[in-house]
């Protein structure tokens, strides 16, 4: 049973904060600011233009960025809409999103809308599609595009019927008068000019008249990936298509010294790419590619002078780096006397993004104008990159984002599309499509860095935490293409390019203290963040940054105080908790799991359950988890998984689910069984014997997902609101279940239970 409520759009939400982000060359601002209202969704029942954002003196969304209504909605007149955004798919569903959201304010039907995303050479430029902002940012403003442009139809609509606009009606695109005139959008829009700023104000469609958003209609993109069609850009074929494969070096830092020319004369192979360290080969057909690239694989002379860290003390590795201080949060109210104090350290190791399909690009180099076909999440940032990397002017380069085989985070989509534009540049006049192999793709990825976390808290005598200390140690979370040097390839050409220099994210985004600071109401805290400029490994953004590690830590924690408290873990959260939408998502979620305080405990069967809301600015989600450990083995099945979120409001109801239960099993296989391998000199989880994902085996037999709609209030964004809480749930019902707690990650490297013994 799934369980949908509907609450009032006035609940209180916590203070939102500011956010900055930096995008190579170009720098967009995004605001959050307090009150549910601020985002300017709300509307009164007889649609009311809302003045929240005018009193603020900002447009919303992402607005500000790209002010022109037509850079968003354009209507032909043939009455064609053709609606932009600067975000790419990704697989969570905004495309389909975003035509609902369109659709309700212009008051058509969803098929009637044509989008077009992600592509430099029309849409906005809206940075990188990350951070769960999709909805939230470039929702928002098609949103209020959408319905300013209808108001703008239904006014020259009046002047062309001799009517006043508030007479007309929209229905199903038609705009009819009370005479039973009507008009087409086509018709409307003749004369208009759609090319001026967006105002502050919207006459926003009330939640109550809805008929498109909040409904579960079918996602566009869902068709051809469940029949095989071409969805991926990895099925993109063009005429005169060339096929092509980089060869990797050995290890990281290697430099080439040799290799085989006659690698060019073989079968089909059309040209042979070297610049200074760099080597790809161009060929016919896919398989020549192949061939060739093993061929020089086998023969190239690599020099190597890659040192890693060893594994086996990678976590005191990361202790003693060199580090910059930063004071994430600190608070101190009234001293009390504390009872007990309780000490952990936590651990995680390096993630790969494991897509399943390795990655891809298309390159085609024109009579000088580049067009690049890409995955990658910001084709913006890209194109600042490539153009850097090639000696190119920025506006001789487009890049067109295609969806791939799996992403969520800064895989190496990037690298491959400067592959491609490297070796098109070679073969000019002919498309080049650059195709990773498995073994590229993990060894090449940029890794979720490894992490160390450490918490003390300290109990008064009635079980209330009166003090929590609480110090982070890891790299950089993102190493998006502020410069060619972030490229893979730039690295190793004659003339290389240094990568810029890593920075940490400022907070309240922020890289791996990102939800560091506890949601729950401590009176006396310290949050300290030892960023590591230097990285052993190579690192990048992975799908929540460190907000799955400080989730997982803080989530655990809270169970081992509510154990030293003697009081049950739910309700020692709502203690502690103020926030009521917070509290609203717990609630729920522990009444649909059926949780229950006073259950009895058995040896191999655990419950565990954890909270989170992500980047204490976004969606609220709670979970339970229910599973079993093999006695024997220490095998661990995963038996019910129930969560409920509250994202504000709810455009696609399934697409939400969706988005939770991919969160909810992506998280639980990192929590249990990744990480990547790796000796003194290079990556060696170079397929999925060395770096085991989830199978379908051990897929959780039950998964729930229960919505807590908000119709008016702010977009929260879903995306990855479920990766923090359900490693700690997972990891809760595992000390349940045997009597011990694990802190390091992974909780079953090599598919069983580490430290297994029941307690």
């Amino acid at each position: 049973m799934n369980v949908r409520i509907r609450f009032n759009p006035d609940a209180p939400t916590n203070p939102g904060r500011r956010r900055l982000l930096v995008a190579g060359s170009l720098t967009v601002s995004f605001a959050l600011f307090p009150a549910a209202d601020v985002l300017a969704q709300r509307a009164t029942e007889d649609a009311a233009p809302d003045a929240t954002s005018a009193a603020l003196g900002g447009l919303p969304g992402n607005l500000a960025g790209t002010p022109l209504l037509d850079a968003w909605i354009r209507i032909d007149e043939r009455g064609e809409i053709t609606v932009y955004t600067g975000k790419a798919e990704l697989g969570t569903g905004i495309s389909t999103g975003f035509i609902q959201i369109a659709a309700e304010e212009l008051q058509v039907r969803p098929e009637d809308i044509h989008l077009i995303t992600a592509d430099t050479g029309s849409t906005p430029n809206e940075g990188y599609t990350a951070g769960s902002h999709s909805t939230a940012d470039s929702g928002t403003a098609i949103m209020h595009v959408s319905a300013q442009v209808r108001v703008l139809l239904l006014e020259s609509a009046g002047e062309k019927m001799g009517v006043s606009a508030e007479q007309l009606r929209i229905r199903n695109g038609i705009i009819a008068a009370p005479d039973n005139r009507t008009l087409t959008f086509g018709e409307a829009v003749s004369g208009l000019d759609l090319r001026r700023n967006a105002e502050p104000q919207s006459q926003l469609i009330a939640p109550t008249r809805h008929h498109v958003i909040g409904q579960s209609i079918q996602r566009i993109d869902i068709p051809g990936k469940v029949t095989g069609g071409a969805s991926y850009v990895q099925d993109m074929r063009l005429p005169g298509m060339l096929h092509a494969r980089a060869v990797r070096p050995p290890s990281y830092g290697a430099r080439l010294i040799s290799i085989d020319s006659q690698v060019e004369r073989m079968a089909g192979v059309v040209k042979m790419v070297r610049d200074g360290s760099y080597l790809a080969v161009v060929a016919e057909d896919e398989w020549q590619a192949i061939q060739a690239m093993r061929a020089l694989e086998r023969s190239a002379l690599w020099e190597t002078s890659a040192k890693l860290p060893t594994p086996a003390t990678i976590y005191e590795t990361l202790l003693t780096l060199p580090r910059r201080e930063i004071q994430v949060a600190e608070q101190h109210g009234p001293a009390q006397s504390a009872v007990r104090t309780l000490h952990g350290r936590f651990t995680k190791p390096y993630l790969c993004h494991g897509s399943i399909g390795p990655s891809c690009a298309v390159a085609h180099l024109d009579r000088g104008k580049l067009t690049v076909w890409t995955h990658a999440q910001g084709v913006f940032p890209l194109r600042g990159g490539l153009a850097e990397m090639l000696g190119m002017k920025p506006e001789d380069v487009r890049c067109i984002h295609v969806p791939g085989a799996g992403c969520y985070g800064h895989n190496p989509a990037d690298d491959a599309a400067a592959d491609a534009a490297l070796i098109a540049r070679a073969v000019p006049g002919r498309p080049v499509r650059v195709q990773w192999m498995r073994e590229q793709e993990h060894t090449w990825d940029l890794f979720g860095p490894a992490m160390v976390t450490d918490v003390r808290a300290s109990l008064s005598a009635t079980g209330h935490v009166i003090d929590w200390q609480y110090e982070i140690w890891s790299n950089s979370h993102n190493q998006r293409i502020d410069n060619a040097g972030r490229l893979l390839g730039a690295q190793y050409l004659a003339q290389p390019l240094a990568p810029a220099p890593p920075k940490p994210i400022p907070m309240p985004e922020g890289g791996g203290d990102r939800n560091s600071i506890p949601l729950y109401s401590f009176p006396n805290f310290n949050i300290q963040h030892h960023f590591l400029p230097d990285m052993p490994l190579r690192v990048s953004a992975q799908r929540g940054l460190g907000a799955f590690m400080n989730v997982f830590t803080i989530e655990s924690f809270m169970d081992e105080l509510a154990a030293a408290a003697q009081v049950d873990p739910v309700e020692f959260r709502l203690q502690h908790l103020d926030n009521a939408r917070g509290r609203d998502v717990i609630e729920l979620a522990a009444r649909q799991f059926g949780w229950n305080p006073r259950r009895a405990r058995h040896a191999g069967h655990g419950v565990g359950f954890a909270f989170a809301q992500y980047k204490n600015l976004m969606s609220y989600l709670a979970i339970a988890v229910e599973l079993r450990v093999v006695p024997e083995t220490g095998d661990v099945q995963i038996e019910r998984a129930i969560a409920a979120i509250d994202c504000g409001q709810i455009v696609n109801p399934d697409s939400v689910r969706n988005q939770v239960e991919g969160g909810i099993l992506q998280s639980a296989s990192w929590a249990m069984y990744e990480q990547v391998q790796y000796d003194s000199e290079r990556i060696r989880s170079y397929d999925w014997s060395g770096y085991p994902i989830m199978r379908f085996s051990e897929v959780p037999l039950h998964v729930e997902v229960h919505l807590i709609d908000r119709p008016g209030a702010p977009f929260l964004g879903t995306g990855e609101a479920s990766q923090g809480p359900t490693s700690a749930a997972v990891s809760n019902a595992i000390a349940d279940a045997t009597g011990r707690r694990i802190r390091d990650l992974p909780l079953a490297a090599g598919g069983r239970l580490r430290e297994f013994t029941f307690r």
